[in-house]
């Protein structure tokens, strides 16, 4: 159980890590723009390869693969309208006659709500993974590389919002936290449970990730780096497509 929790802290600990950069660096939109969708495309090919690949072709389960799924995006989904309902988002306009966008605490908060609900799955995961053996090294620097961006995009978003470096710091590390010990408690409990209790548990995070890409983490890497953001997203799927296979 250690080990999981050691590993799961470690695969978090980026989080931690991109905070800190957006507080020492002054990174451009374009920059920062084009590392959020390098993020992107890296836990596109997480979910693609790490979390959905084990519920193919057991057609007998399709419906309740497809169910954990959506229940990860409708969860996301659900905090998300909370969170702007209880005042902590804001929604602005920047003319009556076009589309609302959110402000940078909602997009700040939304990718925060996306790295607990797809970072305690896949701690868990990631703990399960050391029953087989040691721990995979590609799939943890997956989660290690994708967590950068997403942890740099949103503490960038919250400081702009007027958010305290002191408590930003604060949300990452009880996140990191959440993480180890749901890599330890998903070892602990889960180490013997049914190949289709663990395959749902890795469709729920999937289902979690795909929402928040669509709703903040691309959204904004578009606004802020324009069209390479494309480039940089397929780059990122590359990278993490590579390691995956070499897992």
């Amino acid at each position: 159980m250690l080990e999981a929790t050691f590993w799961g802290f470690l695969a978090a600990s980026s989080l931690i890590m991109g905070a800190l950069v957006s507080f020492k660096l002054r990174i451009s939109d374009t920059w920062l723009g084009l590392i959020m969708a390098f993020g992107a495309g890296v836990l596109m090919s997480a979910v693609a390869y790490e979390l959905v690949s084990d519920s193919l072709g057991d057609t007998s389960k399709a419906v309740e693969y497809g169910l954990a799924l959506g229940a990860g995006a409708l969860t996301f989904y659900v905090g998300s309208v909370l969170l702007a309902r209880g005042g902590i988002v804001e929604i602005r306009t920047d003319d009556d006659h076009l589309p609302s966008h959110r402000g940078g605490r909602s997009q700040g908060s939304a990718i925060v709500l996306g790295s607990v609900l797809d970072g305690i799955p896949e701690s868990i995961v990631l703990g399960l993974s050391i029953i087989a053996g040691p721990v995979s090294l590609p799939v943890l620097a997956a989660v290690f590389i994708s967590n950068v961006p997403e942890a740099l995009g949103a503490s960038v978003d919250l400081q702009e919002d007027g958010t305290s470096k002191e408590h930003i710091l604060r949300l990452w590390i009880v996140v990191a936290v959440a993480s180890a010990v749901a890599s330890g408690i998903g070892y602990l409990l889960l180490s013997h449970a049914a190949h289709e209790v663990v395959v749902m548990v890795q469709l729920y995070a999937g289902g979690a990730i795909l929402a928040m890409l669509a709703e903040s983490m691309i959204p904004e890497a578009y606004q802020k780096g324009g069209r390479a953001v494309g480039l940089a997203t397929v780059f990122g799927f590359a990278v993490a497509a590579a390691l995956s296979a070499a897992a």
